[in-house]
C-alpha cells in the first residue's frame, strides 16, 4: 500500500530533518578529511623537513693513495682532520656552509644494491670541495666502507663517483669530551686562535665567546675560517669558552665548558673542556 505524506504531516517534517542531519554529517566528515589531508601534506613536519629522511646525491673520493682524509682541509683541523673518526671523513660543497658545517656527521650510503650495504658509513666533514655535482668527496677509507666487502669496495673506488643518499646524524665520540686546540699562529697575550675538536651531537656551533673567569667579561670571537675561532687582544687571566649551539629548527643554547683555558696557554696546547654534547 502506498503512503502519501503531505508536506504538512509530522512524518514529512521528520523525514526532512533526518535528511538535513545526514547531509550535515556527510559535510562534517568531508571537512575533517580535507583538514587531515592538509596537515599530512602541508605541515612543517612533512617529508621535506624530515630529519630522518635520506637525500639523493652523488659522492666522489679523494684522488690519492692515502686511505685517510687530508691534513690540509679547509676546516683547519690539520692532521687531526685526516684521522678523526678512524679516517672516515669527507669534504663537502654546500654542506660546508662557510665553515659552519665543519665537524658535522652524516650517514652516507651508496645506492647500488649489488655493491653497497644498507648501513653505509658515518663521516665527519673536515674539508670543503666538490667534484662533478657531488655533495661529498670522501676519504678512500670511507668510500670503500660503503661496500659489502673488499672486492666490492675496490669496484666502487674504480668507479670514482657513485650515486648515494645521505642524512645528518649525531656525532659520537665515546670517552671523549669537547677539546680546544690552540692554533700554532697564536701569540700570548696578543692573539688567540683555536679550533674545537670532538663536538658530539648534531648541532652547529654558530658563535663563540671568550670570557674572563674572574669578572666574566666576555668577548665575541671571529670565525676566521672553517672551525677556527680567533681574536686579537684576548681577555686576561684564565679564560672560559662559551659556545652557541644551534639546531636545524633555529633553537639556540649556550654551552659553557667546566674547564678553563689557563692564563699561560701556548700554541699547540690541547685542553679538555670537561663537557660533551650528546644530541
Amino acid at each position: 500500500m502506498h503512503t502519501n505524506w503531505s508536506s504538512s504531516s509530522p512524518c514529512f517534517f521528520l523525514s526532512a530533518r533526518l535528511a538535513i542531519f545526514a547531509t550535515m554529517a556527510r559535510l562534517m566528515i568531508l571537512s575533517h578529511l580535507v583538514v587531515l589531508t592538509f596537515l599530512l601534506f602541508e605541515s612543517p613536519g612533512n617529508a621535506a623537513t624530515c630529519t630522518d629522511c635520506f637525500i639523493q646525491s652523488r659522492a666522489a673520493h679523494y684522488p690519492n693513495s692515502d686511505d685517510n682524509g687530508t691534513d690540509t682541509g679547509s676546516c683547519g683541523y690539520g692532521t687531526f682532520g685526516a684521522t678523526i673518526n678512524n679516517g672516515h671523513v669527507s669534504a663537502a660543497s654546500d654542506l660546508y656552509r662557510n665553515g659552519v658545517g665543519c665537524g658535522a656527521c652524516y650517514q652516507v650510503r651508496c645506492t647500488n644494491s649489488y655493491y653497497c650495504t644498507d648501513k653505509g658509513v658515518t663521516i665527519v666533514i673536515t674539508d670543503s670541495g666538490s667534484s662533478d655535482q657531488t655533495d661529498f668527496i670522501l676519504s678512500r677509507r670511507a668510500f670503500g666502507r660503503m661496500a659489502q666487502n673488499a672486492d666490492a669496495g675496490a669496484s666502487l673506488l674504480a668507479r670514482g663517483i657513485v650515486d648515494i643518499e645521505y642524512r645528518r646524524v649525531p656525532c659520537s665520540y665515546p670517552n671523549k669530551n669537547i677539546a680546544i686546540k690552540i692554533d700554532e699562529n697564536s701569540n700570548n697575550p696578543h692573539y688567540l686562535a683555536f679550533v674545537i675538536w670532538y663536538q658530539g651531537g648534531n648541532k652547529d656551533i654558530t658563535a663563540v665567546q671568550l670570557c674572563e673567569t674572574q669578572n666574566y667579561v666576555c668577548k665575541l670571537l671571529d670565525r676566521t675560517y672553517g672551525a677556527v675561532w680567533a681574536t686579537v687582544s684576548p681577555p686576561k687571566g684564565p679564560l672560559s669558552v662559551r659556545m652557541l649551539l644551534s639546531d636545524e629548527n633555529g633553537d639556540e643554547t649556550w654551552l659553557a665548558p667546566v674547564n678553563d683555558i689557563p692564563e699561560n696557554w701556548k700554541p699547540g696546547d690541547i685542553y679538555d673542556s670537561g663537557v660533551q654534547v650528546i644530541a
